[in-house]
């Protein structure tokens, strides 16, 4: 069953720019993303990260896995 966008943002709550971040969409091949900060919510609702030079889109009904370190 795959999470919701809500359960997802709180899960990644966490994230504050000093812990990385591990995840693996349906079998894809895991992305690493050091320093991550979670995106505040925005009009469009779509769960962002950052690592401060990149913005990653996170499609929380794919999620496979996800580590926080």
């Amino acid at each position: 069953m795959p999470i919701s966008t809500d359960q997802l943002r709180g899960a990644l709550g966490e994230l504050n720019g000093q812990r990385n971040m591990t995840i693996e969409f349906d079998g894809a091949r895991p992305c690493r993303i050091a320093n991550a900060l979670l995106i505040p919510v925005e009009a469009d609702h779509i769960v962002k990260v950052t690592d401060g030079a990149k913005v990653y889109l996170v499609d929380a009904e794919r999620i496979a896995w996800i580590e926080i370190g």
